[in-house]
């Protein structure tokens, strides 16, 4: 009997069932509800299934994983790895330095001792400009100095990827009439101005600020540099007009590299000034005159056996650079040729009463050992 068979009268089919329209005989009973009940079950567990799949589907979609932003990418297990071996921890403040002659952008990352430790060295894909600051909007130059960024200063929605913003222009530029606006560190590897990384490359260097940041690090600084700041490297540009403005940057590369602390900077009569303490009101006109600073003492940093391996070691990442270091520098020697942007005397940078001069600064010693060496505690072999 067909499952869909009407019953005309429900007690008459409990009493004996139905067939060809009539009661049926009692013994006919089991033939005619068992094969109901059998469909009436499959028909359930029809549903049940139905039901189950449909559950699964949700439950699925609730489930999934939401699809993270570049700016919300997590470290890599390789980096998180390298900071645990390196005695780091993701949330420990950042010090980061950039140097164009060379193409790079270094991390540093701060341990319990207070000091900092390189964590890795970036290829930085392109910059813009020559060697030298940046003094006008629009005219492509890739900073150097001093810059401070804060949380708002990171750009998660940036065009180029993600990037941050460097600050420029800060109260140094301000002071000397810089003008110039949102000069980033971001992706994509195309400049105007900024310094320009892979989107693979900024990804990680946004997610180690980002990581600083909800570690409770207020600001990190950034270095700019034209080259690596040696003696060496800075005596090829004693005509350039800014060996000065260089012989002052020189000053702070030279602190970080004896210390291992980023050095405290203040900007007054329109001058960067390194290694000062602060007045308690934290404010100092920027083309007014100096006040009479104090300098912080801070004993040289000088690692422990079992800390030298982490000190010296330098890991670098493979990655592109469009900017050839040598034809950069081909480039400030024909201007030097031509006179274009070099003058014949040094311009002189401020200097407070008992400092040391910046060419005498963790100069390199006769036996050999490179600038500030000894004082992390390494010998020549």
């Amino acid at each position: 009997m067909s499952a869909g068979l009407e019953f005309r009268n429900l007690n008459q089919m409990l009493r004996g069932g139905i067939k060809d329209g009539r009661v049926a005989p009692r013994e006919l009973r089991m033939r005619l509800i068992v094969p109901m009940g059998k469909a009436r079950l499959n028909l359930r567990a029809a549903v049940l299934a139905a039901s189950a799949a449909v559950a699964l589907v949700v439950a699925s979609c609730a489930t999934d994983p939401a699809i993270l932003t570049a700016a919300e990418q997590p470290l890599a297990p390789e980096t998180l790895m390298m900071l645990g071996k390196k005695g780091m921890t993701p949330e420990a403040p950042i010090f980061v330095r950039i140097f164009k002659e060379e193409s790079e952008l270094e991390v540093w990352k701060a341990r319990d001792d207070g000091r900092f430790y390189h964590l890795k060295t970036y290829p930085i894909c392109n910059w813009s400009g020559d060697l030298g600051p940046k003094v006008a909007q629009g005219d492509k130059q890739a900073p150097e100095g001093f810059y401070t960024i804060a949380s708002s200063q990171m750009n998660p929605n940036s065009q180029y990827h993600v990037a941050f913003n460097l600050g420029f222009p800060n109260a140094y530029d301000r002071a000397n009439n810089r003008t110039g606006q949102s000069v980033m560190v971001h992706g994509r590897c195309k400049s105007a101005g900024c310094y320009a990384m892979t989107d693979a490359l900024v990804e990680e260097i946004y997610a180690l600020a980002r990581e600083s940041f909800k570690g409770g690090q207020q600001s990190f600084a950034v270095h700019a540099f034209p080259f690596r700041m040696t003696d060496e490297k800075l005596a090829r540009f004693n005509k350039n007009k800014w060996y000065g403005f260089w012989s002052t940057l020189k000053q702070g590369y030279d602190y970080f590299e004896v210390n291992r602390v980023p050095p405290q900077i203040a900007v007054c009569e329109r001058r960067y000034v390194v290694n000062v303490a602060l007045p308690a009101s934290g404010r100092i006109d920027p083309a007014g005159q100096c006040p009479a600073f104090q300098r912080p003492l801070l004993q040289p940093y000088a690692p422990q056996a079992v800390d030298w391996k982490t000190a010296e070691e330098r890991v670098t990442v493979p990655g592109p650079k469009t900017r050839d270091g040598a034809e950069v520098i081909r480039t400030a020697e024909q201007s030097a040729e031509t006179g274009d942007g070099w003058s014949s005397t040094s311009a002189p940078e401020y200097r407070a009463p008992g400092s040391v001069a910046p060419s005498s600064v963790a100069s390199a010693p006769s036996n050999g050992v490179p600038n500030g060496a000894a004082a992390l505690g390494f010998r020549q072999q």
